[in-house]
């Protein structure tokens, strides 16, 4: 496995621990010591070669398919696709009524109609993000702003919203 595709499976299995708000220790408890830390942290960085068994076992553990942990190589090496729009449903839940109300409604549909109900963050599509703008009669990227503001949103969304105005 070369360095550089060690990294990039590192930077997916990161990314989806993270997405499940998993500390690396987080994992050796989930998985009652199965999974040490150490070793995740390995695989994380690319020091460590990840076997395909053990690939697909850390796969099942979070609850993803396999392919969802390997790193996509784009035809002609295209730049990196814009960050995912995650919604902090914790930080969500503090925002007054009177400002947040329209985003907690549809993020309460969209959380109904996936079946998704981990209360901790919600991932959604520019086309959600576009939706919501209209609701609050802003554009794009100055609904970002706010959410941003709101603690709601992470910084990086704006690369994604700058990356759809393109």
């Amino acid at each position: 496995m070369s360095s550089e595709y060690a990294k990039q499976l590192g930077a997916k299995l990161r990314a989806i621990r993270t997405q499940q708000g998993l500390s690396l220790h987080g994992v050796e408890e989930k998985s009652q010591g199965r999974w040490k830390a150490v070793v995740v942290g390995s695989y994380e960085r690319g020091d460590r070669a990840v076997t395909v068994q053990r690939l697909a076992e850390l796969a099942d553990f979070y609850g993803v398919p396999v392919q969802e942990l390997l790193p996509g190589t784009p035809p002609g090496g295209a730049a990196e696709p814009p960050p995912k729009l995650v919604l902090d449903l914790e930080r969500l839940a503090h925002v007054p009524a009177e400002k947040a109300g329209p985003l907690q409604r549809y993020a309460a549909t969209i959380q109904s109609q996936r079946g998704d109900y981990n209360g901790k963050v919600l991932s959604i599509r520019q086309d959600d993000l576009r939706t919501l703008a209209v609701i609050y009669d802003q554009s794009p990227s100055v609904l970002t702003e706010q959410l941003i503001s709101w603690g709601v949103l992470d910084a990086d969304a704006r690369r994604a919203v700058a990356h759809e105005e393109v």
